[in-house]
């Protein structure tokens, strides 16, 4: 089942092969979510509430409708069982624990000479998060980005999710913004939510960041609206890659594979091993643990057009391959996994040993499971708490030591043909 690449150091041509799965943003969309962007700024209420009729077949007859009301919220915490609210707590206490080690403090540098220098760390005021709605809903994305954002101290988080005919959110989503501590949650999504949501409307006001994933008409009103107000990432379509040895268990890399594979047909899962005789064991486990799953033809789908096994002659050849391809994440299934972390450069998500599975990580490990997709590990990193403040540097100069500094800012100034900033500084020394 799985296509066998010899690796040979040919990384470009398997990095190729995964490059064709990326969904490429036409002009069609490109331009529908631009229309809608536009119209959304310039009539505000009214056009979200076509879009929302138009789009998800929700009716909005005045601003009441746009928000879950306290009745609503209160009905649909009805219909959630006491585990399942527990399972919610012990997953907000699993993600609470990791992400708070994150937390960044502001610092303040005193020299000897008078001049005093520093950092501010400041939450970002006003955080919306994109809950995708109708038939899928995940109460982990709640969970994932609104209580890293409550510990950088973000005051004013709001969800936005989509709603069909009936205007429900599902009661699922409003558990888990309840666990989260967010009280406000607005029925509108699809690029007309982000619209209204980058630049405020007579009712709904700006944020200042919108995160959470959406599909293509979301990410695409997400990259468009960004500079307007700042974004998490553009994801793109899952991945994992599993680093496995000779010992290594098939059933297990199978069921591992599958896993991600079953998100979607541009799923990639692949297997990197020194062992071919494994990848004939994890064939027959696929095709074994795959026949009666309810997303069979997806994960088929999947792994026909990109998964496979890349044998390589050794782990130091291994890694260099996952640090090419910098997957969203990345699985170690080798004797003593914690011992290869120095090797590991470019990845979303390190899950080491054969009981640390990459689903713990989408829910309950603790570790954040908004990461970077599409090589892009090489330079984004997991969302945590660092993605909802900002840093504001300060100094103090006294006159006698800008005066030590005068001549050589002035000389600096003056190469760069900027006299006006030369005469900031010589202005001060007039009198002098």
């Amino acid at each position: 089942m799985l296509k066998i690449i010899d690796y040979k150091g040919n990384l470009e041509a398997i990095a190729t092969k995964l490059d064709s799965r990326k969904e490429s943003v036409n002009k069609e969309v490109n331009d529908a979510v631009l229309k809608i962007i536009d119209d959304i700024n310039t009539r505000g209420n009214e056009a979200l509430f076509e879009y929302c009729l138009k789009f998800d077949g929700y009716k909005i007859n005045n601003e009441n409708d746009l928000i879950v009301s306290e009745e609503e919220k209160e009905e649909a915490l009805k219909l959630i069982d006491e585990d399942y609210m527990r399972i919610l707590e012990r997953t907000k206490e699993q993600i609470t624990a990791f992400h708070k080690n994150q937390v960044d403090k502001s610092w303040s540098l005193f020299k000897d000479n008078g001049v005093i220098m520093g950092q501010m760390v400041r939450p970002i005021e006003r955080v919306a998060l994109y809950v995708p709605g109708g038939t899928a809903s995940y109460p982990s994305t709640v969970l994932m980005n609104a209580l890293p954002a409550k510990l950088a101290g973000v005051k004013d988080l709001v969800i936005i999710t989509p709603v069909k005919e009936d205007g429900k959110v599902n009661p699922v989503i409003i558990a888990a913004a309840k666990v989260s501590g967010v009280n406000t949650i607005y029925k509108f999504g699809g690029a007309q939510g982000v619209a209204a949501i980058a630049h405020g409307t007579q009712t709904i006001k700006k944020a200042d960041k919108i995160v959470g994933p959406g599909n293509i008409f979301v990410a695409t009103a997400k990259k468009l609206s960004y500079g307007l107000v700042d974004i998490d990432m553009v994801a793109g379509p899952s991945e994992v890659l599993v680093i496995a040895d000779e010992n290594a268990n098939p059933k297990y890399i199978a069921a591992d594979l599958i896993s991600q594979a079953e998100h979607d047909k541009l799923a990639s899962a692949l297997l990197v091993t020194t062992n071919k005789d494994l990848v004939a064991k994890v064939d027959i486990e696929l095709k074994r643990q795959i026949a009666y799953l309810s997303r069979k033809e997806i994960i088929e789908e999947s792994l026909a057009n990109y998964g496979g096994a890349i044998i390589v002659s050794n782990l130091d050849e291994a890694f260099d391959v996952s640090n090419y391809l910098a997957p969203e994440h990345l699985e170690i299934l080798v004797d003593n996994p914690v011992n290869t972390l120095p090797k590991i450069k470019n990845a979303g998500s390190i899950f080491l040993g054969e009981y640390t599975p990459e689903p713990l990580g989408d829910y309950m490990s603790g570790t954040n499971h908004v990461l970077p997709t599409g090589g892009t590990a090489k330079f984004y990193s997991a969302l945590g708490v660092y993605d909802f403040v900002k840093y504001s540097s300060y100094s103090y100069y006294p006159k006698n030591i800008l005066g030590d500094f005068k001549d050589d800012v002035i000389k600096f100034a003056k190469s760069e043909g900027l006299d006006g900033h030369a005469n900031s500084v010589a202005v001060r020394f007039e009198e002098e």
